[in-house]
């Protein structure tokens, strides 16, 4: 597997803590959407790590096709 499956046309919104570590799921096969479950052992593909900067909402890639992962570009609407 080579190219990630979309999980969602849309973005993830979720509340992230500052200094919190998050690991994206970039093969779209996690059941923990936006976040790694493991699920892309064996597909040469790797969750993306994310440290939280600040306290906020921050805006996860759902399709997996973002130039700025693991935060949503707008990638979504051009699929």
């Amino acid at each position: 597997m080579s190219e990630p499956v979309v999980a969602q046309k849309s973005p993830y919104p979720v509340a992230v803590e500052a200094g919190k570590s998050y690991y994206w799921c970039a093969c779209g096969l996690s059941a923990t959407q936006p976040f790694c479950d493991g699920s892309h052992k064996g597909t040469g593909l790797a969750p993306t790590p994310f440290k939280a900067d600040a306290s906020k909402t921050v805006y996860f890639c759902g399709c997996k096709a973002t130039k700025t992962a693991p935060m949503c570009d707008g990638s979504h609407s051009r699929l």
